[in-house]
């Protein structure tokens, strides 16, 4: 236990799309399990404030705040919420990510712009706005969360989510060398084909015609151990990057995903 006692981590994405634990909601948890006081933004204040109270009614310090971040200024005040809640911001925490289904010439330009924006710009606009505080404060930990579909063809053409989630990995690396000097780590987590409430409703049809059951059967069968991971999977990586356990980790490529990217050339 303690393993981030007393570190403030501004998680982005903290709730969960739907019942069960999403990626954000249960790092949220986990990290206040281990003692770090949690400020839980999503875009959604009602599952945001979901993960905060399941932190209080532990015995955490979890507070929820409600943002859009491809909104610059809705990131500016999450950060300003932080602050205000908790002085300092030691963890920043990147786990928003959406899919849009469909190869280059079935993708809209509207499409495009969406997911480039939430999947991109979000997570451009949140290390931006708190990098100057946590180099203020001494330094800390950025974790990015990427995925194997940014390095890997997982038999889904979702162009938009493979670009932009492959983007986060020279961006990260981009922080980690430039901020490395100043006591800022940042890493990015590859998560493989996971459980969670985000796979159900965008990936129903692409894999199981519409039956959510068989989806999840065809993906099980796809991994090597013969089953998805899920969500805790993603956030015990997760902790030990943001934790002093990592304080010689930075610029790597976390993949947490039962060794599937291992059976591809």
């Amino acid at each position: 236990m303690g393993r981030v006692q007393d570190k403030v981590a501004l998680v982005i994405g903290a709730g969960s799309i739907g019942p069960g634990w999403g990626n954000g909601k249960a790092a949220s948890v986990l990290y206040a399990r281990e003692g770090a006081k949690v400020f839980a933004v999503d875009r959604d204040p009602v599952a945001a404030e979901e993960t905060a109270a399941i932190i209080r009614d532990e015995g955490g310090d979890g507070t929820a705040h409600g943002a859009d971040i491809t909104d610059e200024a809705a990131v500016e005040r999450a950060i300003d919420g932080c602050l205000a809640a908790y002085g300092r911001i030691d963890i920043l925490h990147n786990n928003v990510g959406i899919v849009e289904v469909g190869g280059v010439t079935e993708i809209s330009t509207d499409d495009w712009d969406r997911v480039m924006a939430v999947n991109l710009r979000g997570m451009f606009l949140t290390c931006r706005g708190a990098l100057p505080h946590m180099v203020a404060g001494g330094g800390g930990a950025i974790v990015n969360v990427s995925s194997i579909a940014g390095i890997r063809w997982t038999g889904i053409p979702y162009i938009t989510y493979s670009t932009t989630k492959g983007a986060v990995l020279p961006f990260t690396r981009s922080i980690a060398l430039e901020y490395a000097a100043r006591n800022i780590r940042a890493n990015a987590i590859l998560p493989g084909l996971l459980n969670t409430p985000m796979i159900r409703e965008p990936l129903k049809d692409a894999y199981g015609d519409g039956d959510i059951d068989e989806m999840v059967r065809v993906r099980d069968a796809q991994c090597p151990m013969g089953h998805m991971g899920d969500a805790w999977d993603v956030a015990y990586a997760a902790l030990y990057l943001a934790s002093d356990e990592a304080k010689y980790v930075t610029g790597t490529e976390l993949v947490v995903d039962g060794g599937l990217t291992a059976t591809c050339v």
